[in-house]
């Protein structure tokens, strides 16, 4: 690894010159007075900075707890709001059915009452254990008024008017006045619970802005018992700055130079190259079956695999050589001043050698092999991004064709008859608008209602026709190409939610994330960006993301979904199932949709065992309050088989291919639903299941 350059050995140097001073000190002020002012020096700075340290913890602590408090008073007083105001609706549409009849009314009325369900729900999992009882008792009151109003509806149907006063008399109305009173009341308790901790929270502010002046008078007072040690004090600071400049350009994990200072030295010696004509080697190096590694042994071992990796780089390199650690378990090593590409793949493999002795992990042996891609400044590239982008693509020659290492092609990127020759086309089909967008609905299966579209990129090529992505998304994740091609698709898909959110129906739009985009900091901005561009509310945008994308970097990769759920977007998990997230991951993650992978949906009526899988998770995803969807209902005994175990929503061909927004709204327009919705009441079990066999999903 190479030296550090001149500014990071400032703390060794202020180590030194600030143990000298101390000396010096100690032999200049034998002075009894002098040495008495220090120690009291010492002891009101410690005092001062104890009773600073407590006094801003507690504020800190005391600020927080009150305002997570009013953060959930007020959710639920929210909710609270929403229930009563549900409710209200629901009345208001049983009364209106009874004038006018018909399934138009008797649609909103079963919105109205799922809307009720929903906002208690949402009570349920916020609520305390009293929130939660009164959730049951509720909804149980509930079931029973939809009951009496089912009956009731059908006197109105059938034009039975007495039996209709009698129902509404002795059920309808009671049941409801109970639901009514006891969510109007929970509504109001709630509202005041939150009024009464934002009072808190702002006297606990007032006493805060009071005590702060206080303790910084505190601190002016001694300052001037101070002045005798603040040499030293802003000596540590600056060894303290020093040291923070060392972690800003270092990776934690393995201690190597990260990202930035990697760019920093390749920065230095390209400039160098320019005014010496001299060569600088990249190698960029992915290891093996790291992946396995962590799925067999757990990522506590792969983090110290990493760890190991970067010492053993480095011992076969020059001092001036820099081996730092870009991501997960990709590595580079920079190589200035080097004569040819023959010389750095003479380095490779020396460090492909070092990688062949096993590595010892708490008592396992561990075989890594590595890919490494080779590439030459002035021969491939003099700039940065560049270079690195084609060490990506040498890389991953080397691993996709099993070489070990692989020096750039020229000729391979550009004219290869297989996907790699797109790779050189990618950059003119953005420029162009060669990329476009078909959209796959995503239905209700209680309802039938379109509830959401999935964009799927398409490429329109001037002279291949329609490229589909398998065949070139995996050539484009390994290039700094994913980044704009992501961004194309989000802007052209966030276009299409505009366009029919003014069309008076507003659709959420459903986009693909790679693993190389959650290693992409810069995306949270981007999004927000293109949102505000586009003038599309974030909850119109959902994004998907696979388990195997979060694994490659799982503390990364929630950071950023974090940051992204943050602005209201919502995020899915793509393939689940086929995946390796922990019950613990899942958990912890900001996701509100769980897709089953399709490849336990298309074969779950014919295979037990893959219908045990779906659901189980349609149980785990409705006990953790997601919404279900299932991806490749291809038969109609599929979607009847996810209705009855209450998944939420259908995906794939049995409903409709991916199509051009044109065709999508014409198939939207043509659609045909004979059923409303799904019983749940046991006493109606026969026209729940009439329910689901006349429920039809047909196009045009």
């Amino acid at each position: 690894m190479a030296k550090p350059p001149a500014d990071l050995d400032a703390p060794l140097v202020l180590d030194r010159a600030w143990g000298e001073g101390v000396a010096g000190l100690r032999r200049e002020e034998s002075d009894d007075s002098v040495a008495w002012r220090s120690r009291v020096a010492s002891g009101a700075l410690v005092l001062v900075l104890l009773a600073v340290s407590v006094f801003a913890v507690w504020s800190s602590q005391a600020t927080s707890i009150a305002a997570s408090r009013a953060v959930a008073a007020n959710d639920l007083a929210g909710y609270f709001a929403q229930a009563a105001s549900a409710a209200a609706a629901e009345e208001s549409l049983e009364r209106k059915y009874r004038l006018e009849p018909g399934p138009q009314i008797r649609t909103r009325y079963n919105s109205a009452a799922a809307d009720l369900v929903s906002a208690l729900g949402r009570v349920r999992r916020q609520g305390d254990a009293g929130d939660r009882a009164f959730v049951d008792r509720v909804l149980a009151q509930h079931r029973d008024y939809l009951g009496a109003t089912d009956q009731m509806f059908a006197a109105v149907d059938s034009g039975d008017t007495s039996a209709v006063l009698r129902i509404d008399g002795d059920q309808v109305d009671p049941l409801f006045n109970d639901i009514q009173k006891a969510v109007d009341g929970a509504a109001d308790d709630k509202n005041q619970i939150a009024m009464d901790v934002l009072a808190y929270l702002q006297r606990l502010e007032t006493l805060n802005r009071l005590l702060t002046p206080v303790v910084f008078l505190a601190g002016l007072v001694l300052a001037a018992l101070l002045i005798s040690i603040s040499r030293g004090h802003r000596r540590l600071l600056d060894v303290e700055r020093a040291s923070a400049v060392h972690d800003s350009l270092h990776d934690a994990l393995t201690g190597l130079p990260n990202r930035t200072l990697l760019s920093d030295r390749l920065g230095q010696a390209l400039r160098a190259d320019t005014r010496l004509g001299t060569s600088t080697g990249l190698l960029l190096l992915d290891l093996d079956r790291f992946k396995q590694i962590n799925d067999t042994f757990g990522h506590h071992h792969g983090d110290e695999l990493l760890t190991q990796v970067g010492p053993r780089l480095a011992s076969v390199v020059r001092d001036v050589d820099t081996v730092a650690r870009l991501a997960g378990d990709e590595f580079v090593v920079l190589l200035p001043d080097i004569c040819s590409a023959a010389a750095a793949t003479a380095v490779a493999v020396k460090l492909r050698a070092a990688l062949e002795t096993p590595f010892r992990v708490e008592g396992i042996d561990l075989d890594v092999e590595v890919s490494i891609g080779v590439v030459l400044s002035g021969e491939h590239g003099q700039d940065e991004a560049i270079l690195l982008q084609r060490a990506d693509i040498a890389m991953y020659m080397a691993k996709t064709q099993n070489l070990g290492i692989s020096v750039y092609d020229p000729a391979v990127d550009r004219h290869s008859p297989n996907s790699l020759a797109l790779f050189g086309d990618m950059r003119r089909a953005l420029d162009r608008g060669e990329l476009i967008l078909h959209y796959q609905p995503k239905v209700s299966i209680s309802t039938g209602d379109v509830v959401g579209a999935e964009a799927l990129v398409r490429w329109q090529h001037p002279e291949r026709g329609l490229v589909f992505p398998d065949e070139f998304i995996p050539l484009i994740e390994h290039t700094g190409l994913i980044g704009p091609l992501t961004r194309h698709v989000l802007d052209l898909a966030l276009a299409q939610a505009r366009t029919w959110s003014d069309a008076g129906r507003p659709l959420t739009v459903s986009v693909n994330l790679s693993a190389r985009n959650l290693l992409d900091e810069g995306l949270p901005r981007q999004v927000a960006a293109l949102l505000s561009a586009r003038g599309v509310g974030p909850e119109l945008l959902n994004l998907e993301v696979t388990e195997s994308a979060i694994m490659t970097d799982p503390a990364r990769a929630q950071q950023l979904l974090e940051q992204l759920s943050t602005l209201g977007i919502g995020i899915s998990i793509d393939d689940f199932g086929a995946g390796y997230t922990s019950l613990g991951q899942l958990k912890n993650l900001p996701v509100s949709e769980l897709k089953i992978d399709r490849s336990f949906v298309m074969t779950m009526t014919e295979d037990p065992s893959n219908a045990l899988i779906v659901r189980s998770v349609v149980d785990l995803g409705r006990n953790l309050g997601f919404t279900l969807v299932a991806e490749g209902v291809e038969t109609e005994q599929i979607l009847k088989a996810l209705a009855g175990i209450g998944c939420h929503v259908a995906q794939g061909y049995h409903l409709s291919r991916p199509l051009t927004a044109a065709a999508f709204d014409t198939w939207c327009a043509g659609r045909r639903i004979t059923a409303m919705r799904i019983p749940a009441r046991v006493s109606e079990v026969a026209d729940r299941q009439a329910s689901v066999d006349t429920l039809t999903l047909a196009t045009t």
